[in-house]
């Protein structure tokens, strides 16, 4: 270990640990892609319960982050991540095997409780771990082990639906397909009993020993020192509830983690991502060439968020918001235009992929890494919470209402499907000037040195 700039190799092993909790996010929520056609024959389901078996999992998403932000900061943020992953595997087992939909929704929730745990826990994990010089990467590799989750479950939907005729994937296919993640949630249980818990959780918990321990083997012994005394500073000065932070503290920070959790949903990122072979299938593509281009949308959504963890923090968190923001609009804006006009398979997935790409490359990544930095350290748990119960709300809401708008009638007649695109092309030029006029940037600043701009 380096004594001044620690252990480089210990940050990454405890990072990627945590950012399976990631990788088990992006493979619950994105194994409905797959399945959720054959689900909708199974269940002979219409376009509002289509989409409440593609949402239900996001209402549990709502469910866990309520209660994780004060579990988190009463238990511990390695506990948090061992109850998602418990989570996980019990939703694993339940989907599989449900006797009808309803059961199918009770284990679906439940998966997505421990999917909203995960998303709060993981990042805010790894930005209490990390240093800050390699903070923005490590948080951003969170969201590449999320879409790394995606493409998996889009590769063994595939070969899955590959093994029978349409017959049999409506009766057992989609079994398998959530079954599967059992086996990723029992490597990720087994993983976390390795890695230790946050050093800042446990200097607000008065174990200073600990905190310095692992502060120490992660920053070298002269900087751990610095670095306790400022979380320790820190500490002694902050309100412990939020609402006593509103009242004494600038509500700023809570307005934009919030603002910047709904605008990264209500830009209709899981349309695409949970809808995404119903959409190739509507566009004329069979079961097999749908899944085949959804892959195609996964493996950019990968290639790009690689793309930004090696400029995060190189470009900075801001420069990039604006630049991938622009991008998704002009893509949607085209998108609907393209739509109306008559569209075309090709064209249609062709601007598909540059939105994917604009939002991996920025909105994606960098908005957890903003959230998961901006918050001070005693109510981190509990903003960051209060943002992610918002981000999970905003995504049922837009699962739950594209189907909808898609397959309304009067909508179709008059906008040809282009209205839902248009909608969020318009919400990306919201986020763009939200992003230009009320977000600092926090590239290269420790997480001591951004509480003290508010």
């Amino acid at each position: 270990m380096n004594e001044q700039r620690g252990n480089w190799s210990y940050v990454v092993r405890v990072c990627l640990v945590a950012t399976l909790g990631g990788l088990l996010f992006g493979y619950d929520t994105a194994v409905i892609a797959g399945a959720i056609g054959f689900l909708q024959k199974k269940f002979a389901l219409g376009p509002a319960m289509e989409g409440w078996a593609a949402s239900c999992a996001l209402l549990g998403c709502v469910i866990g982050v309520t209660i994780s932000g004060a579990f988190s900061d009463r238990f511990g943020r390695k506990r948090l991540l061992v109850l998602s992953g418990a989570l996980f595997a019990a939703s694993a087992i339940g989907t599989a095997l449900p006797p009808n939909l309803t059961w199918f929704v009770i284990f679906r929730t439940i998966g997505g409780i421990g999917v909203g745990a995960a998303s709060m826990a993981a990042p805010m994990y790894i930005a209490e771990i990390a240093p800050a010089r390699m903070r923005g990467r490590m948080v951003s590799v969170n969201q590449l082990a999320i879409v790394t989750g995606m493409l998996i479950i889009y590769f063994v939907n595939y070969f899955i639906a590959r093994g029978g005729d349409e017959a049999w994937n409506v009766e057992y296919g989609w079994r398998w397909m959530f079954a599967s993640g059992l086996f990723p949630s029992l490597v990720f249980l087994g993983l976390l009993i390795s890695v230790p818990e946050s050093p800042r959780w446990l200097a607000e918990h008065r174990r200073r020993g600990e905190a310095l321990g692992i502060l120490t083997r992660v920053n070298g012994a002269a900087a751990a020192e610095r670095e306790l005394a400022e979380i320790e500073a820190a500490a002694a000065v902050e309100s412990s509830t939020l609402s006593q932070f509103v009242r004494s503290g600038p509500a700023a920070v809570l307005v934009i983690g919030i603002s910047l959790a709904i605008l990264q949903q209500v830009t209709g990122i899981n349309v695409f991502l949970y809808y995404g072979p119903e959409i190739f299938k509507k566009l004329g593509s069979g079961t097999d060439v749908a899944l085949l281009q959804t892959l195609t949308v996964g493996a950019v959504n990968l290639v790009f968020t690689v793309i930004a963890i090696y400029t995060v923090d190189r470009w900075g968190r801001k420069p990039l918001m604006l630049l991938g923001a622009s991008g998704m609009g002009i893509c949607l804006f085209a998108m609907g235009g393209v739509s109306y006009a008559g569209r075309t398979e090709l064209w249609v997935l062709l601007l598909i992929l540059g939105y994917i790409a604009c939002f991996a490359l920025s909105i994606g990544p960098v908005t957890w890494v903003i959230l998961s930095e901006i918050f001070p350290t005693k109510i981190r748990g509990r903003a960051l919470g209060l943002a992610t119960f918002c981000l999970w709300t905003a995504n049922f809401i837009v699962s739950q209402t594209f189907p909808i708008l898609n397959e309304n009638a009067w909508l179709v007649a008059t906008f040809r499907q282009a209205f839902p695109f248009w909608v969020y092309g318009a919400l990306c030029v919201v986020e763009i000037l939200f992003v230009w006029r009320m977000v600092p940037e926090t590239k290269g600043k420790s997480l001591e040195e951004i509480e003290r701009m508010w």
